[in-house]
């Protein structure tokens, strides 16, 4: 049977804001219709009458209805966000330390929240599920392992968390997206297919590995579109176009001249995990629409990073699937783009015409 998640009746809020329970804060805010404020449920202020108070299940919810923080208010926030970001920090380093991802219901009881509130909190704080954590987390560390010179892949394994060869390896694919010593000898081993061909905004490279869409590259020099690829995978067998692949590129050729047709290919993306959390976002970004990289970084929960979202939108390696051109600065300005601000303007055109 499942169990309900906590504070979700007001009888069960109201016990928490008589008790001023702090593991409540961040659940839901309190509201006095008699003063026009709102709380956290640990709030020290004095108690008001039940009559008088209603429920929100955020702070905004409430400013919405017209109440403001009471002058309590900015001391019970500072404090909420530093129970949110222990609790948070602390199932990081429980994820970070095991072997194998914790569940759901035994990290959320570590830090004495419900499963549900637990996931949603995680989330708002990091961008990523537990699980989407725990994969980048090992993937970033297996990476940084495979490329000390004087490691083995042996000390790779257990440098990288693994505490047997056997897991790693049915996991090691899946992270990389390739075999250990095949992603540690630059790709060496790998198979990745591309094709080279024209569209409205010059030439476009598309490359696929054996597990998606690795590279999709604008520019105006098809030569430096392969050379390109070549740097990201030095030791790869690349393989030029075949009569199949040139049916994938088409699709991806389409899909930057109409954009309204939508792109559902496989795509491989590898890279740290505050890059995947930023990438994560852009996709969510819909067509014809733009937001700042202020908004991006306040979105996966790390307000301060506004450039090194703007570093990660640098570092795209899969124009237009991976829609970064849809970030512009605060001011609306079209700022950088990886393959020039003249396509990001015209994809930006196309995508708010169709």
């Amino acid at each position: 049977m499942t169990t309900p998640p906590a504070y979700e009746t007001e009888d069960d809020r109201w016990k928490a804001v008589q008790a001023r329970d702090a593991a409540a804060d961040g659940h839901f805010v309190y509201a006095v219709r008699t003063t026009g404020v709102y709380c956290q449920p640990s709030s020290t202020a004095r108690l008001p009458k039940r009559e008088n108070v209603e429920f929100f299940d955020s702070a905004a919810a409430a400013e919405a209805a017209g109440y403001r923080g009471s002058r309590r208010a900015g001391g019970d926030q500072t404090r909420v966000a530093a129970q949110r970001t222990e609790r948070v920090a602390r199932a990081c380093r429980l994820i970070e330390a095991s072997e194998t991802l914790p569940s759901l219901d035994n990290l959320a009881a570590e830090v004495g929240m419900s499963p549900f509130h637990f996931h949603r909190l995680f989330k708002a704080e990091t961008g990523l599920t537990p699980k989407a954590y725990g994969s980048a987390y090992r993937a970033r560390k297996l990476r940084e392992e495979l490329s000390s010179p004087d490691a083995s892949i042996t000390d790779a394994i257990y440098g990288a968390g693994f505490n047997s060869n056997s897991r790693f390896y049915e996991a090691s694919g899946q992270l990389l997206g390739m075999r250990a010593r095949d992603y540690r000898a630059g790709g060496a081993g790998a198979v990745i297919r591309f094709a080279v061909g024209q569209c409205s905004l010059g030439a476009i490279l598309v490359a696929q590995s054996q597990r998606g869409i690795c590279a999709i590259l604008l520019g105006d020099d098809p030569d430096r579109l392969v050379r390109d690829l070549q740097d990201q995978f030095p030791k790869a067998e690349l393989i030029g176009c075949d009569d199949e692949f040139e049916q994938l590129i088409a699709q991806v050729v389409g899909f930057v001249e109409a954009p309204s047709i939508g792109l559902r290919l496989p795509l491989d993306v590898q890279g740290t995990a505050f890059q995947e959390r930023v990438w994560r976002a852009l996709r969510e970004i819909p067509p014809g629409t733009t937001v700042s990289y202020a908004e991006i970084a306040e979105r996966i929960g790390s307000p301060k990073a506004v450039r090194a979202v703007a570093q990660a939108c640098a570092t795209n390696p899969l124009a237009v699937a991976i829609p970064c051109h849809r970030v512009v600065r605060r001011d609306g300005d079209l700022a950088g783009y990886r393959w020039g601000v003249e396509r990001k303007r015209e994809l930006l055109r196309r995508e708010a015409q169709s």
